[in-house]
């Protein structure tokens, strides 16, 4: 078993008090640090208080020290494959600037040592930074030297990003619904809607790569007309307050629609899936930071080194 210590800190000009307030809003609505939506949102079970169970992705810990305004602990379960903690401070150095400091102690075992090593000792390094760069953002007008994101960190958040689950079409979906008499075929597909993503369903119109005439708009739905090669066919995008979905529904009338169909809907699935993922994942680096959202700024330019969003 490999013992790990990660330390990260910086210094903020700005006092503790206001750092401090920004640690108190650690994994709350309005989360203002924590790096999302470019990495998964932090999510306790409750307020921020000791004994709050949550994690990140597929991090899961527990608060076992809270101290407002300047320090809380997370430990990691029992059974977990980084068996330890980590912890964020806040630290005065004057009466206009403080430390802020991340320690990660921990125990790794087996095959999550190798992925230590390979992976998540690269993405955890750069979290921790662009948690530092929110709490400049937001206590201190602006950071100087915002983190880039290495190849390698592009490529391991590219190939973890989330994937579409498939649903039931919502019942919220109106619009598509009234919009063919009869279905050959339907189907419907889900992702969270993540903090800073645009509300807006006509913003997700890339996932249809702007290529189709939208029929209407009502009720955070848009229906778009996707007939092609003698197929009447309609997708809808709907936005509601934790998803958004993407429904397709397909009329064949006709041998050459029929015949047309019964080709693509073998590919169908899987063209829909990696065109919303995409659209999904470059929604998500386009949107302001956390830090930013606190402070009501524009979008900034990517930390991520203008990754490919593909």
């Amino acid at each position: 078993m490999a013992a790990i210590c990660n330390v990260h800190e910086r210094v903020i000009d700005a006092p503790t008090a206001a750092v401090g307030l920004l640690l108190d809003r650690l994994s709350a609505p309005d989360d203002p640090i924590f790096p999302t939506p470019a990495w998964p949102r932090m999510c306790l079970d409750g307020p921020l208080a000791v004994g709050a169970d949550g994690g990140h992705g597929r991090i899961r810990y527990h608060v076992t020290a809270y101290e407002p305004g300047r320090r809380v602990r997370f430990d990691t379960p029992p059974g977990s494959g980084l068996r330890g903690y980590h912890e964020l401070t806040v630290a005065p150095l004057d009466a206009e600037r403080c430390r802020v400091r991340h320690v990660l102690e921990c125990k790794a075992r087996g095959l999550v040592r190798l992925q230590w090593t390979c992976a998540i000792r690269h993405i955890h390094d750069t979290m921790i930074e662009e948690i530092f760069d929110n709490i400049e953002r937001a206590a201190a007008d602006g950071v100087a030297r915002p983190v880039r994101w290495s190849p390698w960190v592009r490529l391991l958040h590219r190939l973890t990003w989330p994937r579409p689950q498939a649903a039931t079409r919502p019942a919220a979906a109106r619009l598509i619904r009234a919009s063919l008499d009869r279905t050959d075929y339907e189907d419907a597909y889900r992702m969270e809607l993540l903090p800073g993503q645009p509300r807006d369903p006509a913003a997700w119109t890339g996932i249809l790569r702007d290529a189709f005439p939208v029929l209407a708009q009502a009720g955070g739905e848009l229906l778009v007309d996707v007939n092609t090669a003698g197929l009447t066919a309609r997708a809808s995008i709907l936005i509601d307050d934790r998803h958004v979905t993407l429904s397709t529904a397909v009329k064949a009338d006709g041998l050459r629609a029929r015949l047309y169909w019964g080709v693509v809907e073998r590919v169908h699935p899987f063209m829909a899936r990696t065109m919303f993922r995409r659209t999904h994942r470059r929604l998500a680096l386009a949107a302001p930071s956390a830090g930013e959202r606190s402070r009501g700024a524009s979008p900034r330019a990517s930390t991520a080194g203008s990754p490919d969003a593909g």
